[in-house]
């Protein structure tokens, strides 16, 4: 990987924000009001990063019509359950400030539906750095699947060439590898270093701040 990196799509949950302890909250509520037996926490964050019918529905064992009930219940918790627990991580404020200044151009490409996504990010400052998004409520195929990289390569007019994609998850990155841009995995987010090394990311970080490194470097 040698070409200059001019822009970068991010995952969101375990990338930009530690969403994990509110998923597993709101998860766990959900399964508990629906009589569901409540899966372990390891096991309800090993799959964050997948569309929130297809979580519910593997971590509940839950036919077709349970699966519509799980994410309806999950989505009237989340204000209350999630939301609060959300946090930034630390860095990711004035690596971006300092990315936005540098011309890079950036976009987030997560599974979570459009409307938590907008509600989080405003109410955390990010909004302003992102040109735009595609999200799991756009109809596309979900991670690792490449069609959301491919769509925002699309709408944002960029070669892959030039894009990296930045995420916290084996989904992330096998998405990024497939579209045929530079990925990186973060560590400090839902996989583990061994998870995300299997799956043959362009760089690897501990902090959200080592971004700067490698645009600069290249």
């Amino acid at each position: 990987m040698t070409t200059k990196i001019h822009n970068i799509l991010f995952d969101f949950d375990g990338t930009l924000v530690d969403s994990a302890p509110g998923i597993v909250k709101t998860m766990e509520e959900t399964f508990k009001r629906m009589n569901v037996a409540v899966p372990s926490e390891a096991e309800m964050r090993s799959t964050i990063g997948l569309p929130l019918g297809q979580a519910l529905q593997r971590l509940g064992s839950l036919n077709d019509e349970d699966t519509k009930r799980a994410t309806d219940l999950y989505r009237e918790l989340f204000p209350v359950f999630e939301v609060g627990y959300v946090k930034v991580f630390e860095g990711v404020v004035p690596t971006l400030k300092a990315l936005k200044e540098m011309g890079i151009r950036m976009a987030i490409v997560t599974s979570r539906d459009t409307m938590s996504l907008d509600l989080i990010a405003d109410k955390r400052g990010l909004s302003p750095f992102f040109e735009t998004r595609v999200t799991g409520a756009d109809g596309f195929t979900p991670k690792p699947a490449p069609d959301m990289v491919d769509a925002l390569l699309q709408r944002m007019d960029i070669p892959k060439e030039e894009t990296l994609v930045v995420g916290d998850t084996t989904f992330d990155i096998e998405m990024g590898n497939s579209a045929g841009c530079a990925t990186c995995a973060v560590t400090y987010g839902n996989h583990d270093l061994q998870q995300l090394q299997s799956v043959n990311p362009s760089f690897i970080i501990n902090d959200f701040s080592q971004l700067l490194e490698i645009c600069n470097s290249l």
